[in-house]
């Protein structure tokens, strides 16, 4: 049976459906009604006497700074790099392929702790332009390089007809079909830029980030911590909308699906040589490099870290965060999918697009909100795991709503309007046909979901029960203690879980905002 075929709605979206979309709608809205309500309660003066500040004006100088010079490195790397591997003549294209996105194995803050552990010269804004662009190009050039791949060379190879060069092809013919990719990798990386702070505050770059964490945990000032917020999220919410939108978009589709015909490889001729060392260049200080230092700081810090006995009780502790997170975010992702995929209407599609818009918030502003909605409207909650859950279905839903949505969308409706016919009730029928279905599409999200909430650091640093230890926290906080070599076997059971699955989509080639 065709997908074509087959009804691809049920009509509206029945009450005890869109009861269940209300919640993470309502979570999705939180972090910008505290925004809005605590800069109201605080005046107009005081808006006025915090952001028109000097220092308010470096932290906007700097956090610019990073953001764009990070995003305008990365793009150009990203997409010379997927050029050089999917459309010229390279030597060992496949390895190279899979080197060049390794690199995104490792968290940000984890590479900082590599870099700035070799001294004050590798801290620092020239320094944290570098390492963030290191670590932030992958997410440019793997959705390149799939475009490349999946572009329709009968359009190269006319513009090459008609006497363009290879270059004046690619700009007339290439570039337009892959600019939805490029545009969307490059707002993924100023996204990241804008709510990073891990990776920040480990090479001492001061930004907003930094400076609202410094202001609520340090001073105690919940306020400025707010105005702060409020001037980041000017900055971050434009950026998230228009990533949001830009992958909404169709990809530009081949004129003869199925063809046979491959894009010819350019010759690099004379270039070879230069162009292969300047990609194992860019592997060696993006992977080798900061893996180099961290299996020193491992020879080193033997016996300093404690053995065994120190690394189980973080590892226990994220995983005694992952596990149930990934849970919470998987179930309130659902609804949302089956809502949006099974019914529609109004409700289903603002509510399956809000988590999109607002997913660039940084950590930092959600665990400020969900604090203060704890403390002055649940008390009984502030300080246990139900708010830290809040946190990660606030960050990490739209990674869930991807990873659920191609299992809804392939399960054929038909069968569950069959099994209707037949007598079952709504849930009945959803139970025995579409949930069989989609069930390793939902074993795939709760395993992403864990292995994204093993690396979270922002919002467990601030929200997790006094006492809580993760990988990424200990990496953290014994980095800024500059106990380099206690740290390392925490980094590297992080990079160590997620060097599996960055492989895995790095060799296929797949989008890592597509999953």
């Amino acid at each position: 049976m065709s997908r074509t075929d087959a009804p691809r709605r049920q009509g509206g979206t029945p009450p005890w459906l869109a009861a269940l979309v209300l919640l993470p709608s309502a979570l999705m809205c939180l972090p910008l009604v505290y925004v809005a309500a605590r800069s109201w309660q605080a005046g107009a003066a005081a808006v006025a006497g915090e952001l028109f500040r000097e220092r308010t004006f470096r932290l906007l100088l700097n956090t610019l700074a990073i953001a764009i010079g990070v995003t305008l490195c990365a793009t150009l790397i990203g997409l010379a790099l997927a050029w050089c591997v999917e459309r010229t003549d390279l030597p060992g294209r496949r390895a190279w392929r899979i080197l060049a996105g390794l690199p995104l194995a490792m968290p940000a803050f984890v590479a900082s702790y590599t870099w700035s552990s070799l001294g004050e010269a590798f801290r620092g804004m020239g320094s944290a332009v570098l390492i963030l662009t290191l670590s932030s190009y992958p997410l440019v050039f793997l959705p390149v390089a799939a475009a490349l791949r999946g572009a329709d060379p009968g359009a190269e190879h006319a513009a090459r007809s008609l006497g363009c060069t290879a270059p004046q092809a690619f700009v007339r013919a290439v570039l337009p079909q892959i600019r939805p990719a490029l545009g969307a990798g490059a707002l993924l990386v100023l996204t990241h830029m804008f709510a990073e702070f891990g990776a920040l505050s480990l090479l001492r770059v001061q930004t907003f980030t930094t400076a609202i964490f410094e202001a609520y945990e340090l001073r105690f000032d919940s306020a400025t911590a707010a105005l702060l917020s409020a001037a980041l999220l000017a900055l971050c919410l434009p950026a998230a909308w228009a990533e949001m939108r830009l992958r909404q978009r169709g990809r530009l589709a081949r004129t003869a699906q199925g063809s046979p015909r491959r894009p010819s490889a350019l010759p690099l001729g004379h270039a070879r040589l230069p162009v292969m060392l300047a990609i194992a260049a860019l592997v060696a200080v993006a992977l080798v490099a900061p893996l180099g230092t961290l299996g020193y700081w491992l020879t080193v810090g033997r016996s300093h870290s404690g053995g065994l006995a120190a690394i189980l009780p973080a590892i226990s502790g994220s995983a005694a965060l992952a596990l149930p997170g990934a849970l919470a975010v998987v179930a309130l992702a659902l609804p949302l999918v089956l809502a949006s995929t099974r019914h529609g209407g109004p409700l289903a599609a603002v509510a399956d697009r809000l988590p999109y818009v607002v997913h660039g918030l940084p950590g930092i502003v959600v665990a400020l909100s969900l604090i203060y909605a704890s403390i002055h409207y649940a008390g009984p909650l502030y300080q246990t795991l139900w708010v830290l859950m809040a946190a990660y279905a606030v960050l990490y839903l739209p990674l869930a709503q991807s990873a659920l949505r191609a299992s809804f969308e392939l399960a054929p409706l038909r069968l569950e309007q069959a099994a209707r016919c037949l007598g079952r009730g709504p849930f009945a029928a959803f139970a025995s046909v579409t949930l069989p279905a989609v069930a390793p599409g939902i074993g795939a999200a709760l395993a992403l979901m864990t292995l994204e909430l093993m690396r979270e650091l922002t919002a467990t640093l601030m929200l997790a029960p006094t006492g809580t230890v993760t990988l990424a926290t200990e990496v953290w906080s014994l980095t800024n203690d500059g106990a380099y070599a206690a740290a390392a076997p925490f980094a590297a059971l992080l990079v160590a879980l997620s060097a599996a699955p960055v492989y895995v989509f790095t060799r296929q080639g797949i989008d890592p905002a597509d999953i």
